[in-house]
């Protein structure tokens, strides 16, 4: 006849037994701070927040609770920013959702997206190309440049400083911009006789494409036969939009009527 436990000894003795086995097969599994497999999920406006042992964040993802922006911030030890996507920042931030920012340790802005214009980068800002011909010094009457070149569209905003000196009778200066076999002209001016003539020029990249190629030239003529003129660029580069007014008009499709095209942004042209 088969032995039954019946009395207490016997069934504490199962227990324990059971007990041992299942303290073995705890220590078969993975340890409880790993994730070996699948995903970890924090939704309905939760975050993810990594301390450093000061209690300063160093990395938080999620949904913001003032703006309601997802958002990813990456910071130094000390609590300064490092890397963000959204808008969830510095104290008083107005960013756009979802713009991208990059820091220095002294908390100045060395890479971004821009703030007015979805279509470029922001930050940093990139030298644009023009070279000098062998006309930069001119006595002829009609119009030859006097630097030229290509560059690929970075920044929404072009900006360019340049003086130029005239002899006798004066000179005139135009500043010309090609892209897709079209032509316009952001600036043309006068100088005046026997000076030198300096010019700021700012104009966003209305129609381009981010890394679309466009094309400058930088004419001069001198207004007398004979007399001669000569223009040097001190600088030339595209930035980032500092107005909603200067963000670039957007290209047009190809299915778009010419004739409903907004009209181009008017140059702004400063005297010094």
């Amino acid at each position: 006849m088969p032995f039954v436990p019946e009395d207490v000894l016997d069934r504490i003795a199962a227990l324990e037994r059971e007990v041992r086995q299942l303290r073995g097969r705890a220590q078969m599994r993975p340890a409880l701070n790993q994730v070996l497999n699948g995903d970890v999920v924090i939704g309905e406006g939760g975050r993810l927040i990594v301390k450093d042992p000061d209690g300063d964040a160093v990395f938080q993802t999620g949904q913001s609770g003032t703006a309601g922006d997802y958002y990813t911030i990456m910071s130094r030890a000390n609590g300064d920013q490092a890397l963000a996507i959204g808008a969830n920042s510095y104290p008083d931030d107005d960013a756009p959702a979802q713009m991208v920012r990059m820091w220095d340790r002294r908390r100045n802005v060395i890479v971004m997206d821009d703030y007015y214009s979805d279509e470029f980068l922001g930050r940093p800002w990139i030298p644009v190309q023009l070279h000098p011909t062998e006309r930069q010094f001119y006595t002829g009457t009609s119009y030859e440049p006097a630097w030229v070149g290509t560059t690929p569209a970075h920044n929404a905003v072009l900006y360019l400083s340049l003086m130029t000196y005239a002899n006798t009778g004066g000179a005139q200066v135009r500043i010309v911009l090609t892209h897709d076999g079209t032509e316009t002209v952001l600036a043309e001016y006068d100088c005046p006789a026997t000076g030198w003539t300096a010019r700021q020029v700012t104009h966003p990249l209305d129609g381009l494409k981010f890394l679309s190629p466009f094309g400058l030239r930088i004419e001069h003529r001198a207004k007398s036969t004979g007399q001669n003129c000569e223009t040097r660029l001190y600088s030339a580069y595209t930035r980032n939009t500092f107005t909603a007014a200067e963000a670039p008009d957007v290209p047009l499709t190809a299915t778009t009527n010419a004739a409903s095209a907004v009209p181009a942004t008017a140059p702004t042209v400063e005297e010094v």
